[in-house]
């Protein structure tokens, strides 16, 4: 074979040694990489791996209950199941997504037109806390993409009759108003975590180990008395539909202790069926909404003037029955003539008041009105509540001083009264109100004994022979004063609105209780606190004082 012949057969051969070469590099590459992954990113590419199948899940905390001052429920949260899809997962199949759509309570077009609108998102709500029961049903259908999760729903079984004081949730079960707002961070409790396997399509098929546990939030135990709550509000409401007024607000306290027994409203609402609720009928007027209180502060003037050394049996001249006071002129319905300062509470004399006030020094009155409470916030922690207004005059007019002293130029919410007034029947000693039962007592003298006691008896005097005798309670022997304040319009003070007051405490032997009514813009012909307030303020006592065995100061005697 001649050289030529040779060139051929080496070049073939150079080509499969060639190709031998490269191939016994790549398994060599292989086997290389395959150690590397085994060895040195093992690691790393496991948990990728499970990055797409492990994840974390929240574990949903129970919010706490709210319980009244006997232990009954005014709060709680019941096991509830929130179905979820994944729009990507969820079958083409017309005849599946209409059962699905029936299950849920809509037509396919909807449920279509609802997918459509979430295409993009892997994860869109179907029905949002339904009963468990109802939720089975659904996952029974063994869909892919539709899932469950478990949820508390919030009930409220003492309905519109507690729903101002303990407010409501939203559909986070985040606090909103009241009591589930101001003590949300006590009740929310804190949510936990688990890890879980999802498999390809996203259902879990395993729990695997809960990294944080879900911490149930704590129970909150009211000073409010539901037996007594229903009560008020039924007296209330009553009241407000008799007198077809804009509002009405009472409040109960214990004397003793500061506790708010009751706080009701009108209008209401229902925290159970919120659809289609109306804002105005959410404010807990009894802290929100402040009023001018009218003569219900005259008997703090009189106390100004018992601490100025004038005895009570102190006589003032109101005849003829008005007095001009700079270009005011201060009239009393009739004129009373000479009445000493429990005659001036009994028949709530303007002009006897004003006499009086034009006597004293008008920073003791103010300062009294601060010491009570007036010009700030309870402490109670209710959200919204307002301190209403107490103003502070480096100079005082003549005229400012009688109107002030008389309820004009302040405005007070209905719970502050309440604590005025059972400072008078506490003996002079002011407690902190509280929304919480058995608190903290904190209590200041404000008042000297002997002049709350002084007060006592001439508030009785309201009762017994003034405005307030339809405030009376068989057997019992009640204190109180009415009220009646004229409403600031775009003109001036309006003589066709009012709003009408009692506040008053009972039995007066040892003062239990103190309730003060307040009525709205009562449209009837006799709008003063004495024939509208002061019944309510009775029939509701009768009951309070009865369910809680309180001995009557009297028995009537038979004939």
């Amino acid at each position: 074979m001649c050289s030529s012949d040779l060139g051929p057969v080496m070049t073939s051969s150079l080509k499969v040694h060639i190709a031998l070469f490269l191939f016994l590099v790549a398994i060599f590459g292989m086997a290389a990489r395959l150690v590397q992954l085994e060895v040195q990113e093992k690691d790393f590419l496991q948990d990728q791996g499970d990055a797409r199948t492990i994840r974390m899940q929240k574990i949903n905390a129970h919010r706490g209950m709210i319980l009244d001052r006997r232990g009954d429920p005014l709060a709680v949260s019941s096991p509830v199941v929130s179905l979820w899809a994944n729009p990507a997962e969820l079958p083409s199949d017309d005849d599946r997504l209409r059962t699905l759509a029936s299950g849920l309570g809509v037509s396919l077009d909807e449920f279509r037109d609802k997918m459509h609108r979430a295409s993009g998102r892997n994860f869109v709500y179907l029905r949002r806390r339904i009963a468990p029961l109802e939720a089975d049903l659904i996952l029974s259908l063994g869909m892919p993409g539709v899932y469950g999760e478990k949820e508390y729903h919030r009930f409220y079984p003492a309905g519109e009759v507690t729903s101002h004081v303990v407010g409501f949730t939203d559909i986070e079960d985040r606090g909103q108003e009241g009591v589930e707002l101001s003590f949300d961070h006590w009740l929310a409790g804190q949510p936990g975590k688990k890890k879980v396997l999802k498999n390809l399509y996203g259902e879990v098929v395993k729990d695997l180990m809960p990294v944080a546990e879900a911490l149930p939030g704590k129970n909150l135990q009211l000073s409010i008395d539901q037996r007594l709550q229903f009560l008020a509000y039924r007296e209330l409401k009553s009241a407000v539909q008799q007198y077809e007024a804009l509002s009405g607000s009472m409040v109960l306290l214990d004397v003793a202790t500061g506790e708010i027994l009751a706080m009701v409203n009108q209008p209401s609402y229902n925290p159970n069926n919120r659809i289609q609720l109306d804002l105005g009928s959410v404010r807990n007027r009894a802290v929100t909404d402040v009023f001018e209180p009218g003569s219900t502060v005259k008997p703090l003037t009189v106390a100004i003037a018992l601490g100025s050394g004038l005895p009570a049996d102190f006589v003032v001249d109101t005849s003829p029955g008005f007095m001009k006071v700079g270009d005011a002129v201060i009239r009393d319905p009739r004129n009373r003539g000479s009445l000493d300062l429990g005659g001036i509470l009994a028949h709530s004399s303007q002009v006897g008041i004003s006499r009086l006030a034009l006597m004293i020094n008008e920073y003791d009155v103010w300062n009294l009105f601060q010491k009570l409470g007036f010009g700030q916030v309870t402490g109670i922690g209710f959200p919204g509540e307002s301190a209403g207004f107490l103003p502070n005059r480096r100079r005082w007019k003549d005229v400012e001083r009688v109107t002030f002293a008389y309820g004009y130029g302040l405005t007070v919410t209905p719970l502050q009264l309440a604590q005025a007034y059972q400072t008078i029947a506490a003996g002079g000693i002011k407690r902190m109100v509280s929304l919480v039962k058995d608190p903290q007592i904190q209590e200041e003298r404000v008042m000297p004994l002997d002049i709350a006691v002084a007060l006592q008896g001439m508030l009785h005097r309201v009762v017994t022979e003034g405005t307030g005798k339809k405030a009376a309670i068989e057997a019992y022997e009640v204190a109180g004063k009415t009220g009646t304040a004229r409403k600031l319009g775009d003109q001036g003070y309006d003589d066709q609105r009012h709003i009408a007051f009692f506040a008053g405490f009972a039995p007066l032997s040892s003062p239990r209780f103190v309730g003060v009514v307040v009525i709205n813009e009562p449209k009837t012909a006799s709008v003063g606190g004495g024939s509208i307030a002061a019944p309510i303020f009775s029939r509701v006592m009768q009951s309070v004082l009865r369910l809680n065995s309180v001995p009557p100061d009297f028995v009537r005697e038979a004939a």
